[in-house]
């Protein structure tokens, strides 16, 4: 199986807190991948790590068989890698049709529309004024939008209900790009599309597998 993108021996530091403690973290291409964990178990991290907005203290990230490391969060992004952050993850000043708009210049918003009808009658609200949950689909709205390669979510149905984040696991399973998803738990959806599970727990890779091999406690059931 081809790699997308890894983490090798990699280490964060938050001031004196190590938050990631040397894990290796491989990506395969062209799959979705999830990451999951309870808060402060590294996972947010790792995804950080791999689009580079936070540096390593050790260890390297690779991408396509490249030491990327060094290379700053935006020129990973110009390369094809998008990231959707837990938090402020829209422009709050701007309109949803304007925070669409960002995604695609000059192109189609309409397969955002398709994926969340429920934008529509949003689309000249500011998306600072929105819902939590109707921000949430703005920010994945633009990931599907977006052109890259490399995918990066954290938690993306925060927020949502439960019919709404579980059309949202199923158009991630559906995206012609290598997905990578952190979440708590493993929902019907995820578990369904993925095909590798890291477990992180306080900064180390525990488990790493097949979404049926994963423990119990992390399957969310269907609703």
């Amino acid at each position: 199986m081809t790699v997308e993108i890894a983490l090798h021996r990699a280490r964060v530091r938050y001031g004196p807190l190590e938050a990631l403690h040397g894990i290796d973290l491989p990506v395969p291409a062209g799959r979705l991948t999830v990451l999951l964990g309870r808060n402060g178990s590294g996972r947010t991290t790792a995804l950080r790590a791999l689009a580079g907005t936070v540096p390593l203290a050790a260890g390297r990230v690779v991408w396509r068989g490249e030491d990327v490391t060094r290379m700053p969060a935006y020129a990973r992004a110009r390369r094809g890698l998008s990231l959707t952050p837990e938090v402020r993850a829209v422009f709050g000043s701007l309109t949803v049709a304007e925070n669409l708009r960002l995604a695609v210049p000059g192109g189609d918003t309409g397969p955002a529309l398709a994926a969340y009808p429920e934008l529509a009658r949003l689309l000249p609200r500011r998306a600072g004024t929105l819902s939590g949950g109707e921000q949430r689909m703005l920010a994945v709205a633009r990931a599907l939008l977006s052109p890259a390669r490399l995918v990066l979510l954290d938690e993306p149905g925060q927020g949502m209900s439960a019919a709404v984040a579980a059309r949202t696991h199923e158009l991630l399973g559906g995206l012609a790009a290598t997905v990578v998803v952190a979440e708590q738990s493993l929902p019907p959806g995820l578990a369904a599309a993925a095909t590798v599970v890291h477990e992180l727990r306080r900064g180390n890779v525990v488990f790493s597998g097949e979404p049926a091999e994963a423990g119990a406690p992390w399957h969310t059931a269907a609703r």
